[in-house]
């Protein structure tokens, strides 16, 4: 089925997998974590520890590019890259702050189904920002969302406080994968995930300062949660999400990272020793199928370059 793919766009969907088997299997140090911290605190920290990980890494970049005489590409101004990766972080916060809030008073299975809802909500903002996808697209949306619910949900859909939470979320994420989209491709991949990651902690922190008592107490009972949260699933996840989505089309992308729900699940059988079911072995299969669906079409081949391309 991926024949007709170029090499740049294996290589994105790749990564993108690659990014949603980290987020699934941080979706069960979040549930751990959860228990002994609050969920601004939790952010916070696990998006300050992002952001620092990366900063020697872009450090080493540009002593490199000092080397060879400059960048590769020319820099945008300081405001400008500073206004992007700001926004991009906010979106981030209010994304991650509304994700971990719902987990408070609702299931995981029902946090994780409507948290990817963002599967179908990309394809439908595209075609109201005139970026209308494929048969072959929706079709792949569906078959992922059906899978999703077969792995998230169980037996019965029961709405739980959180709910409401985790669906306002699932817009906010539906935002950062097209600012992802619109943005990625016009900064260095490093430099925007440090910003965003910067933007987000710090708004995070003030918020559990304020609204959190005791806020940092469950650091060290948290601490491997937050490490994994935070170097993992931000640090490295985060920032191959930006690489990848400069050759893939935001609706093709958020199919792929949906499956972090089926990488939830395969951690929670093998490190929460909770059991295999039919109904995860046919949800994984549905997802795949939805995967597979999406690069069927007739624009499977093609890369998408984002230079000058407006919604």
């Amino acid at each position: 089925m991926t024949m007709g793919l170029s090499r740049d766009a294996i290589k994105a969907d790749g990564l993108l997998l690659l990014v949603a088997i980290i987020w699934g299997f941080a979706f069960v140090a979040q549930r751990s974590g959860m228990a002994v911290i609050g969920p601004f605190a939790f952010n916070g920290v696990r998006f300050a520890l992002g952001a620092l990980s990366l900063a020697p890494i872009l450090y080493l970049q540009r002593r490199r590019e000092a080397r060879k005489g400059g960048p590769a590409l020319p820099r945008l101004p300081p405001g400008t890259r500073l206004l992007w990766a700001g926004g991009a972080g906010a979106v981030l916060f209010t994304a991650a702050s509304l994700q971990q809030m719902g987990m408070v008073s609702t299931t995981a299975g029902n946090a994780g189904f409507i948290t990817c809802f963002y599967v179908v909500l990309v394809p439908m903002v595209g075609l109201a920002l005139g970026r209308a996808a494929g048969l072959h697209i929706w079709a792949g949306a569906l078959l992922a969302l059906a899978g999703l619910y077969l792995l998230s949900v169980g037996a019965g859909f029961r709405l739980a406080p959180g709910d409401l939470l985790e669906l306002l979320g699932a817009f906010f994420w539906t935002g950062h994968i097209l600012l992802i989209d619109r943005l990625g491709s016009r900064m260095e991949a490093l430099e925007f995930s440090i910003g965003q990651f910067a933007t987000c902690s710090a708004l995070s922190l003030a918020a559990a300062v304020v609204l959190e008592p005791r806020a940092f107490a469950g650091l060290l009972p948290a601490a491997v949660p937050i490490l994994y949260g935070g170097v993992m699933s931000v640090g490295v996840a985060y920032t191959l999400q930006v690489i990848a989505q400069r050759r893939a089309l935001p609706a093709h992308a958020s199919i792929i990272l949906s499956m972090e729900a089926l990488f939830a699940a395969i951690g929670g059988v093998l490190v929460l020793h909770e059991p295999l079911t039919p109904r995860i072995a046919l949800g994984g299969l549905l997802m795949l199928g939805g995967m597979v669906c999406s690069q069927t079409g007739p624009k499977a081949g093609a890369t998408i370059s984002l230079e000058g391309d407006t919604p």
